[in-house]
């Protein structure tokens, strides 16, 4: 068992979303869309972060990091759940984020996915696509629809990805899931080989350049159903990514090919959940012939004001989203100004609610989030634990005194700590020069 897997079980039992480790400084959690650091947990200098990272870092990935400096995979944990990993290499050293994929696909019931989405499910064609910043849980809308696929239609399904999260078992579908740099190229690769694989319905995970996006609208006109990502805020501006994309002298081609392939978007955000928790609010544009013709004749600025009109077909703008999540009593009135794009429009509808803004209020650290418990000791130990140094009692940050952490478990049997006079003979027991030694450094 890794050191690291300390740390992602602390993550699963604590309901954080991601893991960041950086060199020369204690391990974050983001919880519940704060950063907070884990109690307890030591500083990790450069050279013993590079050895915990590559302890769990797949051969070829290790040569990309060397070569690149970056690198993505997939890491399974089995009883916990799959993990996103990026690693990096910043101005203090080697540095990685893990975001947790959960083992159970949470379903579009458990989402409380609008019947406009479920709509989108049982197109036979066209272009799908789910949009947000990063974080903003476009992963797990797409799995929930593509679960929920997968349990009420009798199809072929392929998914491109980078890399895999949601592992899906076949219900009624059958289902291929192919991994960038694994089992592909590139996303474009993949997806241009998709056309001569049979596919009824393929999920790109990333449309990143312009010739997946081309690709990708190509299959959507040729009489497959396709589900992308983009990382924009809204619906219109989601349109205006794709065009740009293009050369100036094709985008009058791509705005029609659009036009007639773009089915549906749905723009999401997360936002602090009152009690703890985040939840997403959802723009949702459901593409019909009056948006079709604004697309085709390049009016998208004309898209929010047709959406306000278009409500009776699932519609929605993001600030209806927020206000629907403030009247319900789920998001603080100050999330939800925080969260708009439209921050006027905002405004105005919450005053109208009679909600009152606090201005004090408005930064992201102000807002009230979900206390942090104190991580627990873990039970069982599991092996290969760069020692750490003692830690008197902290205080978290609701001003309560806490334990200090037990220290994370080591991989090799630990000497007996010197006993005072030698510690002052030899300086003080230096919990580094430990790991190296136990490390073979």
């Amino acid at each position: 068992m890794a050191w690291i897997d300390s740390l992602f079980k602390r993550m699963c039992e604590l309901d954080a979303s991601d893991l960041h480790l950086s060199s020369n400084r204690q391990p974050m959690l983001r919880l519940h869309g704060d950063m907070v650091p884990i109690e307890g947990a030591p500083i990790l200098e450069p050279k013993q972060m590079r050895q915990i990272l590559m302890e769990i870092c797949p051969e070829k990935n290790q040569a990309q990091f060397t070569k690149e400096s970056d690198t993505d995979f997939a890491y399974q944990l089995p009883g916990m759940g799959r993990f996103r990993c990026n690693y990096f290499e910043d101005n203090t050293g080697p540095g990685a984020v893990f975001r947790v994929i959960p083992e159970d696909i949470l379903t579009v019931e458990q989402l409380g996915l609008s019947q406009a989405i479920l709509d989108m499910c049982y197109l036979s064609k066209g272009l799908v696509l789910v949009t947000g910043p990063t974080g903003s849980g476009k992963s797990t809308t797409l799995a929930a629809m593509i679960d929920h696929i997968n349990k009420s239609r009798s199809d072929h399904i392929i998914t491109i990805e980078d890399p895999i999260e949601f592992v899906h078992k076949d219900h009624k579908c059958l289902l291929n899931q192919r991994e960038v740099g694994e089992h592909t190229e590139s996303f474009k690769r993949a997806l241009r080989a998709a056309l001569r694989e049979d596919p009824d319905i393929v999920l790109v995970g990333e449309m990143r350049d312009l010739e997946t996006i081309e690709i990708a609208i190509e299959t959507a006109e040729t009489g497959h159903l396709v589900f992308g990502t983009l990382h924009t805020s809204t619906a219109a501006s989601t349109v205006d990514r794709i065009i740009d994309q293009f050369p100036a002298d094709r985008q009058s081609q791509i705005r029609t090919m659009l036009s007639s392939s773009l089915k549906g978007v749905v723009a999401q955000t997360l936002c602090k959940k009152i009690g703890g928790g985040r939840v997403a609010a959802l723009e949702i544009l459901v593409v019909n012939s009056g948006i079709s013709n604004q697309i085709r004749e390049g009016k998208t600025h004309q898209i929010p004001s047709q959406m306000q009109m278009g409500a009776k077909l699932g519609m929605r703008l993001l600030n209806d989203s927020l206000a629907e999540l403030v009247k319900d009593g789920k998001v603080e009135p100050e999330q939800a100004y925080l969260k708009a794009i439209d921050k006027e429009g905002m405004k105005t509808m919450l005053t109208g609610m009679g909600k009152s803004l606090d201005m004090s209020k408005l930064s992201e650290g102000s807002l009230p989030s979900a206390p942090m418990a104190s991580p627990m000791p873990d039970k069982n130990p599991a092996p290969a634990a760069p020692p750490m140094a003692a830690q008197p009692a902290q205080s978290s940050s609701l001003g309560m005194a806490e334990e200090p952490s037990a220290p994370l478990p080591s991989e090799a049997p630990q000497e007996p700590a010197p006993e005072p006079e030698a510690q002052a003979e030899s300086g003080g027991d230096d919990p580094f020069e430990r790991f190296k030694q136990q490390r073979g450094f």
